[in-house]
C-alpha cells in the first residue's frame, strides 16, 4: 500500500542519452574544481591586489564555478526539468509533504551516521562555508547555495551518474559512485580524505540518491530536497548572532 502514493516514473529513454552538453558541463565542473583545488595559488598574488577581501574572492570563485556549469546544465537538462515538474504537479500534496520529510530524514540519518562514526568534527568545507556566510549578505548567498549549487550537484551526481549512466552500468554501482563522488567532491583539496570527514556527506549523498531513485529518477524532487536542506542551513547560520555562533563553535571544540 505504501507504494500507491509514490511518484510514478515517467520513462522517456531519449532523455537519458548522454549529449555533448552533458560532457561540456562535466568537463567545466571538473576543470574549474581542479584548478581551484590545486592551482588557485597561481592567482593568489593577483587576487589579493584586486579583491576587497578573501570572502569576496571565495564567493566570486564559487559563483564562477557553479554559475558557468549551471548555465550548461539547465540547457542540457531543460526537457527533463519540465517533465519532472509536470510529474510532481500531478501529486502536489505528496510533493509538499515529502520534501520537508526527506530533509528531516536526511538530518536524522546524518546525525546517526556521524555519531556512530566516533569523533565528531566540522569539515574544512563546512567551516569555510560558515565563515563565508558570516561575511557575505544572505541575498548574495541564497542564489548560490540554495538555487544554483544544488541544481548543479543534482544534475551531475544524480541525473548523469545514475539517470544516464545506469543505461550502461548496473544502477546500484551508479548509486554507489554517486554517493562516494558526491562526498569526495565536498572535501577534495580542503583536507585529508578521512572517514570522519566523509561521513556527513556520505549520509547526505545516500539520502539524495534514495529519494532520486524512489521517485522514479525525478531530478527536480531530489533538487528540491537538496535546496530545502541548504536553505535550512542558511537560515540557521544567518539567524544566529556572530558572537553566539563563535561561542557555540568554542563549546563544540
Amino acid at each position: 500500500m505504501a507504494t500507491a502514493h509514490r511518484i510514478p516514473p515517467a520513462p522517456q529513454p531519449q532523455l537519458y542519452r548522454f549529449s555533448p552538453l552533458d560532457f561540456t558541463a562535466v568537463g567545466l565542473f571538473v576543470a574549474i574544481a581542479g584548478f581551484f583545488a590545486f592551482g588557485s595559488g597561481l592567482l593568489a598574488p593577483f587576487l589579493r591586489q584586486v579583491a576587497p577581501s578573501p570572502a569576496a574572492v571565495s564567493y566570486a570563485a564559487n559563483l564562477l564555478w557553479f554559475g558557468s556549469v549551471g548555465i550548461v546544465a539547465v540547457l542540457a537538462a531543460g526537457r527533463v526539468v519540465g517533465r519532472d515538474l509536470r510529474v510532481l504537479a500531478t501529486r502536489p500534496w505528496f510533493t509538499l509533504l515529502m520534501i520537508p520529510a526527506s530533509v528531516v530524514a536526511m538530518m536524522v540519518f546524518t546525525a546517526v551516521v556521524v555519531t556512530t562514526g566516533g569523533e565528531i568534527e566540522t569539515s574544512a568545507n563546512q567551516e569555510s562555508l560558515q565563515s563565508l556566510m558570516q561575511e557575505v549578505p544572505a541575498w548574495l548567498m541564497v542564489p548560490l547555495v540554495v538555487v544554483v549549487g544544488p541544481f548543479v550537484e543534482e544534475y551531475i551526481f544524480r541525473h548523469l551518474l545514475i539517470g544516464k549512466l545506469s543505461r550502461h552500468i548496473n544502477i546500484w554501482v551508479c548509486c554507489a559512485l554517486s554517493v562516494i563522488l558526491f562526498a569526495a567532491m565536498h572535501i577534495a583539496g580542503k583536507e585529508a580524505v578521512t572517514l570522519t570527514a566523509l561521513l556527513p556527506y556520505l549520509a547526505m549523498g545516500a539520502t539524495l540518491v534514495f529519494v532520486y531513485v524512489w521517485t522514479g529518477k525525478n531530478l527536480m524532487f531530489s533538487y528540491f530536497v537538496h535546496a530545502a536542506k541548504n536553505l535550512l542551513a542558511v537560515v540557521f547560520i544567518y539567524a544566529i548572532p556572530p558572537e553566539l555562533y563563535d561561542q557555540l563553535q568554542q563549546v563544540q571544540a
